[in-house]
């Protein structure tokens, strides 16, 4: 009797469907415990399953999409399709983030499983924050337009092209004021549960 063996194309499958799991549970920050139980499936199975050891079951498809509170379909999409990832964003499938300051807006630009908060900020003319501060390190560039950057009682006026780091502890805020949008390549070592517009 012969043994079907998944073709290579059949495993890339399963890789990229395990990938795509695991980018939603930590999106969610979910641990495999608390979403297995949740699917009711066993850890191990889940585990087989964002290894891509183990194809995802029809049976299993539905549970684990309401454990993830998506709909099925985002599970197994195709193959050319954005979709969620533990290590590139797609353009087009970019998370905005809540932003409390007027004119600001912020979308996420790194994935789920990422050390480090990458971020798009959009500041328009007029648009800033107050002075605030918290824990962590901060990166950014000046992508487009200009911006007013005040660093510990230091201001900085940044065109496109500059750039800066510098300790969260500082007290530091942000305006654009000219008459064109800013836009800047912000990275800081917080969780973007953890940011803080403007407090």
């Amino acid at each position: 009797m012969d043994t079907e063996v998944p073709t290579d194309s059949e495993n890339d499958a399963d890789v990229r469907i395990g990938r795509r799991v695991r980018a939603l549970r930590i999106e969610r920050n979910l641990s495999l415990a608390e979403l297995a139980q949740r699917a009711g499936i066993s850890i191990g199975a889940l585990s087989q399953i964002e290894r891509g050891l183990s194809s995802l079951r029809v049976k299993v498809i539905w549970p684990l999409a309401a454990a993830l509170e998506i709909e099925p379909s985002a599970l197994i999409s195709d193959p050319g399709e954005p979709v969620s990832d533990l290590y590139c964003v797609r353009a087009g499938r970019r998370r905005s983030l809540p932003v409390r300051s007027e004119g600001i807006s912020k979308e996420l630009l790194s994935p789920p499983g990422s050390a480090l908060t990458g971020m798009l900020v959009v500041v328009e003319p007029g648009g800033g924050t107050a002075s605030y501060s918290h824990n962590g390190q901060e990166f950014g560039v000046v992508t487009a337009g200009e911006v007013e950057l005040v660093i510990d009682g230091t201001r900085y006026l940044l065109t496109t092209g500059d750039s800066f780091a510098f300790r969260s502890t500082l007290p530091h805020s942000f305006r654009n004021l000219g008459k064109t949008r800013c836009e800047i390549v912000w990275v800081n070592t917080i969780k973007p549960s953890e940011e803080r517009d403007g407090e």
